[in-house]
């Protein structure tokens, strides 16, 4: 008897510092992405809701089973949905327990579900801060944390995409590397068609897309995706 395992859905994570746009923008994909007739779905970020049901930030000791419940439910939704835009993931609790309480214990179990993720997206600093709450710690806390989102992505050889500009301009670049993520089995199978179906033919590495300019000695972005190719 034949035995089917469970789809796998595509995993699209929205990191970043806070105040930087993740939420809105998960949102405005996923309203961008049903209108294309996607199977796609938001997961939360899953402190939010601890803090508006707490009415707390949580604890040091806390922090391990947070970020092992939000890559649970990243996890489900993948199972059940084809397109998953996960609201931050695990790596943004080791990142605060890292700049926070000095805890470096989360990292390796938040890169390894990382590693799920089909595309990273990493929100740019370059909205204004705005507070929330108990969601939000400060302006100051916000270079910091893009040092440490950055450096933990690159130090597990994580490709990502930085996501900038101002309102519809932020949704039209991240689509526009949403769109290279789904457009890559077209590319295997137009490569594979060019080159013939030869042990030649192989599965592109993802890498970003700007959508602002074709300068690969400028733009941030290129800069990035050079570096992990020859592993600076």
């Amino acid at each position: 008897m034949k035995t089917t395992l469970p789809r796998q859905g595509r995993i699209v994570a929205l990191v970043g510092a806070e105040s930087t746009g993740k939420t809105t923008l998960a949102h405005d994909l996923f309203r961008a992405l049903l209108a294309r007739g996607h199977d796609a779905v938001v997961v939360s970020e899953t402190l939010r809701a601890f803090c508006d049901t707490q009415g707390r930030t949580p604890r040091a000791d806390e922090q391990a089973a947070l970020a092992a419940e939000h890559s649970r439910r990243i996890r489900e939704a993948a199972q059940r949905h084809t397109l998953v835009l996960a609201d931050t993931t695990a790596l943004m609790t080791a990142v605060y327990s890292d700049l926070l309480f000095d805890d470096r214990s989360l990292y390796a179990e938040a890169m390894a579900e990382h590693a799920r993720c089909e595309l990273t997206l990493l929100t740019s600093l370059d909205l204004a801060w705005v507070a929330d709450g108990l969601q939000r710690d400060g302006p100051q806390v916000r270079e910091p944390v893009d040092r440490l989102v950055r450096q933990a992505l690159m130090e597990a050889g994580q490709p990502f995409g930085i996501v900038a500009g101002q309102g519809n301009q932020r949704l039209r670049h991240a689509l526009a590397m949403v769109d290279h993520m789904l457009d890559a089995p077209a590319r295997v199978r137009r490569s594979t068609e060019g080159a013939g179906a030869g042990p030649a033919a192989a599965t592109p590495r993802w890498r970003a897309v700007c959508t602002h300019c074709d300068d690969d000695a400028s733009c941030e972005q290129h800069w990035l995706t050079r570096g992990l190719r020859n592993g600076g």
